[in-house]
């Protein structure tokens, strides 16, 4: 069984940064995609940011160049640093297994104006 679990979400002010972290138990996080979704009030869920086993990423346009994906297999851990974040960066951010039913718990990040 697999369980993720991030951290690191707060209230902020516009321009400020905070990084995400999903820590992972099992022994499969070094082979798979792994993705940052969010979820704002009121919307769907959306995909922010993925990455592969092997360290390819890709973003949202609303995200580039703000938005850093990576991991660190060593630690089964997958960050998510972010800058210069806005108010509509607001949501519960969520890290997943890509194409599975593995999901964090979510995290939440508030960006004040």
């Amino acid at each position: 069984q697999v369980q993720l679990v991030e951290s690191g979400g707060g209230s902020v002010q516009a321009g400020a940064s905070l990084r995400l972290s999903c820590a992972a138990s099992g022994s499969i996080f070094s082979i798979v995609t792994m993705g940052w979704y969010r979820q704002a009030p009121g919307k769907q869920r959306e995909l922010v940011a993925t990455i592969t086993s092997g360290g390819s990423t890709n973003y949202a346009d609303s995200v580039k160049g703000r938005f850093t994906i990576s991991r660190d297999n060593t630690k089964n851990t997958l960050y998510l640093q972010m800058n210069s974040l806005k108010p509509e960066d607001t949501a519960v951010y969520y890290c997943r297994i890509q194409h599975s039913n593995y999901w964090g718990q979510g995290t939440q990040v508030t960006v004040s104006s």
